[in-house]
């Protein structure tokens, strides 16, 4: 997953999430399976984020049981621990190569939702 979006611009707050679904080996991208997107126009706090999140997770068409996965700076850096509070099913940071090439797609997806709501 990955969020654009989360500065404030003319005033007004527009964050982005998307969710992508895909099929990975160990060292790359195989397949996007689905993709989910969810809107904010709230301030972005670590819950206002996680809820953001757990929306474009809920609006994949074939919703996973398998890891939220992010980049740390998606969540300021708080621990697994922390974010796993807000989010289902399970949270990890970026490990692979494959899952850094699927949270690049979710970013172009965001950017891309984003633009198109501007």
């Amino acid at each position: 997953m990955d969020i654009s979006g989360r500065h404030e611009e003319e005033g007004e707050y527009l964050m982005v999430a998307a969710a992508v679904h895909a099929t990975v080996g160990t060292t790359r991208l195989h397949s996007v399976r689905g993709m989910g997107f969810a809107v904010s126009h709230a301030e972005p706090t670590l819950s206002e984020t996680t809820r953001v999140v757990a929306d474009a997770v809920f609006d994949l068409p074939d919703p996973t049981a398998e890891p939220i996965v992010a980049e740390r700076g998606e969540f300021y850096e708080e621990p697994i621990w922390m974010v796993e509070q807000y989010l289902e099913p399970d949270f990890k940071y970026v490990e692979s190569i494959a899952e850094r090439e699927t949270v690049q797609a979710a970013h172009h997806a965001a950017y891309a939702a984003r633009k198109l709501l501007l």
